[in-house]
């Protein structure tokens, strides 16, 4: 094979490929077409001359050549993904783009307000928002800069705790004046409730109550947390959302102040060496600020 002219691009495709066992899970990942990516496994193959991957029925599966060579692939892509980090870097520039990830309910409800004030405040970034309820992997490059609701543990990533989600018990007004409004704990067995489909959570937090289990009148169950809000807006039932939702909409109440629900971390996830990067460091504390001023104030027990 000719290291000189190699396609170094053929490398992200193999690991794509060796990670997610099909054409099809590995073009959703990437974005690349299917086509392209079996065309990539094709020349890598014939420069390599060596076997892959089998194709079955079922995907991709990896032979004993791929599996040695995975080690080194990925030993490549990390190098790549260093060198891009330092590059960015090296600007000092205050423009350009900056690719931030956060979740659906985060980049729907909080962050467009914050970006209008951002567009102001730098016109020259182009903000990349990656609406994503998975944790996208700063270490390769998924986002520069990351809303999470956990703290990363990578020593490389450098993350600031910026405010807590405070949850709530809800309802819309059409709701309750068709059903009545839960004054106590006790009511809510009586009430239309909107919950998770596999996050049982809910479920779990009616039992830590004293509820015994099946006492939920679940009417909805989803996982996804817009589906939900959606639900309580539409006068469906009695759910459980974040404060900065709820404020979006004056027909919804909060209902049981008294409920004990959870807080939750709001966490500013940045790649350490990024942070010498004059454009991001601007985005990052511009949402440091922002973020932390929507947010409800550090509730009792959760300093830290």
């Amino acid at each position: 094979m000719n290291v000189s002219s190699f396609n170094w691009t053929l490398i992200q495709s193999f690991l794509a490929a060796l990670e997610h066992g099909s054409l099809l899970r590995a073009a959703k990942a990437t974005g690349v077409s299917q086509p392209t990516l079996g065309r990539h496994l094709a020349e890598l193959e014939s420069q390599l001359k060596l076997v892959l991957f089998e194709r079955t029925g079922r995907g991709l599966q990896a032979t004993e050549h791929a599996l040695a060579l995975a080690d080194a692939a990925r030993t490549m892509q990390e190098g790549a993904h260093q060198f891009s980090r330092l590059a960015s870097g090296a600007s000092q520039a205050t423009q350009g783009r900056v690719r931030l990830s956060a979740s659906q309910p985060v980049a729907c409800f909080l962050l467009p307000p914050m970006l209008a004030r951002l567009r102001q405040a730098l016109p020259h970034v182009m903000i990349e928002l990656v609406v994503s309820n998975t944790v996208s992997n700063l270490l390769r490059r998924e986002a520069d800069i990351a809303l999470r609701m956990v703290s990363p543990d990578q020593q490389s990533l450098v993350a600031k705790r910026i405010g807590w989600v405070s949850l709530r018990a809800c309802a819309s007004q059409q709701y309750l004046q068709r059903s009545g409004t839960p004054q106590r704990l006790e009511d809510l067995p009586q009430h239309d409730v909107i919950a998770g489909d596999h996050n049982r959570e809910v479920d779990r937090g009616f039992e830590a109550m004293g509820f015994p289990a099946g006492a939920l009148r679940a009417v909805l169950r989803t996982d996804d947390l817009i589906a939900q809000w959606s639900a309580v807006r539409a006068g469906l039932g009695v759910g459980f959302m974040s404060e900065y939702l709820i404020r979006t909409d004056p027909n919804v109440q909060t209902l049981l102040p008294m409920m004990p629900l959870p807080a939750l971390p709001m966490w500013l996830a940045v790649h350490r060496e990024l942070r010498t990067s004059a454009r991001i460091r601007a985005v990052y504390d511009f949402l440091s600020h922002e973020v932390a001023a929507a947010l409800a104030p550090v509730p009792a027990g959760h300093q830290g």
